[in-house]
């Protein structure tokens, strides 16, 4: 069985009146929305409410799903409209958090992976990638940072990007690829790349 043929099963059990089954979803899904709305909303203890808002508004409307998206894409959609409301109610921008704030070092561009580390000048280089990476996340404006962190950091395709947005598919390309050219334009000085060149 696939991922989204498991989910479908555990939904349809769910709306025969199985509330141990959206348990399950809700173990399977609940570390990937925490870190994606702890992109949208900086503290770590109003991410923990924003998560706890966004599974309880999906399984009151879990009754209307009819399996037209991959479950996982309708909950993501659902988590970024909760962030959203809770951004507008509280009158706060969303943050993304550094390399050091995450607590499983999964951030845009982890510090293991982008080097063999080997000497203090490389660490420190590589840190300035991971920093610039993630300020420069930090100052998108909020439909092109959903965007790439759907993409880039969650692993969603295009089209499932498209679906949880609710915007076309090239809507979602542009955006990514707008995200891209700025990230591309902050790290330039910390790579010392010729403006020509993308990355």
């Amino acid at each position: 069985m696939s991922e989204r043929d498991v989910d479908a099963e555990l939904v349809a059990r769910v709306q025969r009146g199985d509330k141990r089954a959206f348990d399950l979803l809700v173990l399977k899904y609940q570390r990937k929305i925490m870190r994606l709305l702890s992109r949208m909303v900086r503290d770590p203890s109003e991410v923990e409410d924003v998560a706890q808002e966004s599974f309880i508004k999906a399984y009151r409307a879990l009754p209307q799903f009819r399996g037209d998206s991959a479950f996982y894409t309708w909950l993501y959609r659902i988590a970024i409209n909760t962030a959203r409301n809770w951004q507008v109610a509280n009158g706060r921008r969303p943050s993304t958090p550094n390399a050091t704030e995450t607590e499983d070092g999964e951030t845009f561009s982890p510090i293991d992976n982008l080097t063999d580390i080997s000497t203090p000048e490389s660490l420190l280089a590589s840190r300035q990638i991971v920093e610039t990476v993630n300020a420069a996340i930090h100052t998108l404006p909020e439909d092109l940072r959903t965007a790439i962190v759907l993409r880039e950091i969650e692993g969603m395709s295009y089209e499932d990007i498209a679906l949880s947005m609710g915007c076309p598919i090239g809507t979602v390309r542009s955006r990514i690829f707008r995200a891209r050219e700025a990230i591309a334009a902050q790290l330039r000085p910390v790579l010392g790349n010729d403006p020509e060149r993308r990355w």
